[in-house]
């Protein structure tokens, strides 16, 4: 086996619907009852939440770019849903930089264009602005993205969902070229959103799967006043919906789009968010879509390159009550320990969050009330959402990012604030959260119009710190402080599988019990977090064992590894 292991790193002292999203529907499958049964190591912990951890460095991070989101005073409908911010190692040095995708002035408009902007990691937080000499100033208007080795080449590329056409940069030794015309890219005019990277036909070359909202563009712009005469930002029910696109990897670093022969094509939805994971444990990757006034919708992936939609069936694809809802991000994650990742889904205002409980054989069960989620989400607007565990105790803990769509619901004296302040729940064991935003929070409780969002270890201390994106203005980034439990980061490189394992199942086995992740495409909100797993050990300072299940179906074990490092893990040609 061939593997890696680095010496561990010092460590320091939606719905765009003005009102409630909601609309009749077919009715959702009669559901069983949620598995009550506790998971292996499921037994409740006490919360520790209560001192503040997460602390705004951005000031002394070097980190001085600020979101265009093109707004001149028309509501064009872009302009609210932006931007995203993607977290990995662009230069190769094993430290995270962090790209913020960029708006730019629409056409005809005065003022210099914007560009994207990638902050290379200095350590110790601080960040030097490489855009330029990456080659990354395109003053093109995106919204957000995903960041992935197309060509297993060792060096990754970047591919950015626009207004208009998307971009794929490839990286050409450090420098990124624009080759999305010649890679296969659509030359259509389309509003994007989401992107995951994944291996949909298990030939070790990622594939992209690129969201597509609504058929907007500035000509077909609608007229909507929600607040009295003026214009508004208009609900998503006033489009039709588009069919998103699937791009096919040739292997040479390009694409073919075969969106209808996957059977990934609809041409009703209204698709913001993303994920590529395994909802069945079959070694396949499938893909779970959050859509805005439409059904959320739920690829399993057949193995043969082709998908079958089952979210009605599977319980993903409305509230509990029936309805559609307005969806924007969404995440994975075993958070219950049962070994099966469940969904999470950020909603519009008024709708509380959806925490679909992987109950096995391919079906979920909402359990936002019952979590403790739900009730605390339900008048906030929901963009980006991520599981994570931010105390390093071996429990998945969750962020929402949030903020309004229209400063005009404050004037207009309506119920909600324009920005609005993260939320953090942490898991509390036995299916349950509780909200630490007011105390373990700490500064992410700030009022942000909130929209991208990531994490990732930004400083090598082995816990997560987070970035978040704010719509037309500053972003954050937030330090994760405090004491923390032991920790465990891995990173693969697949051979025979892609090379950056995304589909690849984690499992690590201490004395505490069972932690599984997969290394998933997608997820968030128009954000890509950290691609290497963080493990959080509690007490524990050794791992029994480490197993690594590839997307090729081999597998890898490891026995007896020292906690508080980072392990490199080369994927066999054969096992």
């Amino acid at each position: 086996m061939t593997t890696r292991r680095f010496q561990p790193r010092s460590r320091p002292c939606l719905a765009l619907a003005l009102g409630t999203a909601l609309c009749g529907c077919q009715g959702a499958p009669t559901a069983p009852a949620p598995t009550e049964s506790p998971a292996e190591g499921s037994e409740a912990i006490v919360p520790v939440g209560t001192e503040p951890r997460f602390f705004d460095v951005t000031a002394a991070s070097g980190i001085t770019w600020a979101h265009n989101n093109g707004a001149f005073g028309q509501r064009w409908l872009p302009e609210t849903l932006g931007p995203g911010v993607l977290l990995f190692d662009a230069d190769g040095d094993e430290a995270l930089d962090v790209l913020f995708v960029n708006g730019t002035n629409f056409p005809g408009q005065p003022g210099e264009a914007t560009t994207p902007a990638l902050y290379v990691n200095r350590g110790n937080l601080t960040f030097e602005d490489r855009t330029v000499d990456f080659g990354l100033d395109l003053g093109v208007y995106c919204l957000g993205g995903a960041a992935a080795d197309v060509e297993n080449d060792g060096d990754p590329d970047i591919y950015l969902s626009c207004v208009g056409q998307d971009l794929l940069l490839r990286n050409e030794g450090g420098r990124f070229v624009e080759v999305g015309a010649q890679a296969g890219l659509t030359r259509e005019y389309e509003l994007g959103a989401s992107v995951a990277f994944f291996d949909a036909d298990a030939d070790g070359f990622l594939d992209v799967f690129a969201a597509r909202y609504v058929p907007w563009t500035p000509e077909t712009d609608l007229f909507c006043a929600a607040y009295g005469e003026a214009k508004s930002y208009c609900t998503p029910f006033r489009y039709p919906g588009t069919a998103s696109r699937f791009y096919r990897n040739r292997g040479d670093g390009t694409f073919e789009e075969r969106t209808r022969e996957a059977g990934l094509f609809n041409s009703e939805a209204k698709a913001l968010g993303v994920v590529a994971f395994d909802v069945e444990g079959d070694g396949r990757t499938d893909l779970a879509v959050a859509c805005d006034t439409y059904q959320n919708l739920l690829y399993r992936n057949l193995g043969d390159g082709t998908f079958e939609e089952i979210a009605a069936p599977s319980g993903l694809a409305f509230s509990n009550s029936g309805r559609y809802q307005g969806g924007m991000g969404i995440g994975v994650g075993d958070f219950d320990r049962s070994g099966e990742a469940s969904v999470v889904i950020t909603y519009f205002m008024f709708e509380e969050m959806g925490v679909y409980l992987n109950q096995g054989d391919r079906f979920f069960f909402d359990v936002a009330r019952r979590s403790g989620i739900g009730d605390s989400t339900r008048l906030t607007l929901g963009w980006a959402t991520f599981f994570f565990d931010f105390n390093l105790d071996g429990w998945l803990d969750l962020l929402v990012v949030n903020g309004h769509l229209d400063e005009q619901v404050e004037t207009a004296g309506r119920e909600g604030r324009y920005a609005q302040p993260q939320q953090l729940f942490q898991n509390a064991g036995g299916g349950k959260f509780v909200d630490v935003t007011d105390t373990a929070g700490g500064d992410l409780a700030t009022p942000l119009v909130g929209r991208g969002g990531a994490f990732g270890d930004l400083d090598g201390d082995g816990d997560p710190d987070v970035v978040v994106t704010s719509n037309g203005g500053a972003p954050k980034l937030f330090e994760n402080r405090g004491e923390s439990g032991n920790w465990l980061i891995v990173d693969l490189e697949g051979t025979t599988s892609n090379r950056d394992a995304v589909g690849a199942r984690i499992e690590v086995r201490t004395a505490q019990g069972r932690q599984t992740w997969q290394v998933y495409g997608g997820g968030s909100y128009l954000s890509q977090s950290q691609r290497e797993a963080i493990f959080g050990l509690g007490e524990a300072a050794e791992v029994d064992e480490v197993v690594v299940r590839w997307p090729s179906g081999g597998v890898q074990r490891l026995s007896d590894v020292p906690a508080n490092q980072r392990l490199r893990i080369v994927e066999e040609e054969e096992i």
